[in-house]
């Protein structure tokens, strides 16, 4: 990305890694009085690069350290502040230079670990992964004909069809950038070199089937709508790093003491989410036609399945309660809904991050139709109209409105009968 932002820029490139650095004077440079004393690495990449206003990538910058020799976050805040980095100074040279004209990119995993006061210093723009479509076009375009020139072939030689690609990304890889696509390729390309060296029968065509064939057994399996027949089964959606994905959220109900009892590798948010959603069913129990008897005599169970992947995250609000409103009303889901949004104890619906891999991954497993908070809309605007296409939204503000939307208004042919035994009064 630095690379062709140099390019479009017209400006030389110069990238300098942090990983791992400790040593102030790395940033600063040495003082001449020390043996093997030698300028810091800004101006030292600076003379690599021969300009005074290249692009530099500042690399890997939340790994900075601090030990007894220096804090390099607190020389960096000189380099990125523009108010005071025309004067930077650097022990070796003891003389100013004028680092304004550089243009800074600071790359990072994670913010936490940047010091505060340098944070501040910088505007962050976050790179969310790439989509499905987004992987497609950079093979097409990028990684196949670089892997077809390192191995000494040409677009003659394989052609990767859209299944082959297509393949791969979703059986073979989950990552949100594409070194492991490249890899895939580069395996795939190998073997055909090898083919055509050993001057073996091969087809130039590659397919689904040969991409099998080559890499073994598929590693990730697509998640895919499988109907909500049963009460208490709901459709939810969901962000990870390597995209979006639909989640099941599944409820049941037994004779017990009103005990909740939450699987699936649940984090704290989402255990949250659940005991919400409950307390909000409790306080609405007469408006929804829920014998307030239920919360008291019947142990709840929610489970969320792919039990073995940590799950986590406010998303999951109106799905979770949805799911426990229909096992107690015994009132089914509408066919191909998914929906995504936290709830409030008051009812509120509120809106949720990652529409846009949610949006994708609810149309590539067979959902039609997608219920989410009304200050989300404004994440649908932004999203191409070729990925929204065939998709009905449902824009929400509260929990009432979710369920008119969600539940058919007839109960299933043989619904659960709640059997009640009668309580006795508590003595003072």
């Amino acid at each position: 990305m630095g690379k062709s932002i140099a390019k479009s820029l017209k400006r030389n490139y110069v990238r300098m890694s942090l990983g791992g650095v400790h040593d102030e004077a790395e940033i600063r440079g040495h003082r001449k009085t020390y043996v093997g004393a030698m300028p810091g690495k800004i101006l030292q990449n600076l003379k690599k690069a021969k300009s005074t206003n290249p692009v530099f990538v500042l690399d890997e910058i939340d790994k900075v350290r601090s030990d007894f020799r220096g804090d390099p976050s607190s020389a960096l805040l000189e380099v990125l502040d523009p108010e005071q980095n025309n004067s930077f100074v650097d022990n070796y040279l003891e003389v100013e230079y004028d680092l304004s004209k550089v243009l800074f990119i600071a790359t990072a995993n994670t913010l936490d670990t940047i010091h505060p006061a340098l944070r501040d210093r910088m505007e962050v723009i976050e790179v969310t992964g790439y989509t499905v479509e987004e992987k497609l076009q950079i093979a097409i375009k990028h990684l196949i004909p670089k892997q077809l020139t390192e191995h000494g072939l040409t677009s003659k030689n394989a052609v990767f069809s859209k299944e082959a690609i297509l393949k791969i990304i979703e059986s073979y890889t989950r990552e949100s950038g594409v070194r492991g696509l490249e890899r895939k390729i580069g395996s795939i390309v190998r073997n055909i070199a090898k083919s055509i060296a050993m001057e073996e029968k091969i087809s130039s065509k590659i397919g689904p089937d040969f991409v099998v064939k080559v890499l073994g057994v598929e590693i990730f399996d697509e998640e895919l709508y499988q109907g909500n027949d049963i009460p208490g089964v709901v459709t939810g959606l969901a962000w990870t790093q390597f995209g979006g994905d639909i989640l099941f959220i599944e409820s049941s109900v037994n004779k017990g003491k009103g005990l909740l009892t939450l699987s699936g590798q649940l984090g704290d948010v989402m255990k949250e989410s659940a005991m919400a959603a409950l307390s909000y069913l409790k306080s609405n129990a007469t408006k929804l036609d829920i014998d307030h008897r239920v919360f008291q005599q019947y142990d709840l169970h929610v489970h969320v399945p792919a039990g073995a992947v940590p799950k986590d995250g406010p998303s999951a609000g109106i799905t979770m309660l949805t799911s426990l409103a229909s096992i107690f009303t015994q009132r089914k889901l509408k066919a191909r809904l998914a929906m995504t949004g936290e709830i409030t104890l008051r009812g509120k619906v509120l809106p949720v991050g990652g529409i846009k891999e949610k949006i994708l991954a609810a149309k590539r497993s067979g959902i039609k139709e997608i219920l989410l908070s009304t200050r989300n809309r404004r994440d649908i605007e932004e999203v191409e109209k070729r990925y929204t296409k065939g998709l009905k939204f449902h824009y929400v503000d509260t929990v009432s409105e979710v369920l008119e939307i969600a539940l058919l208004k007839e109960k299933v042919k043989n619904p659960l009968k709640f059997e009640f035994s009668e309580t006795k009064p508590v003595l003072n």
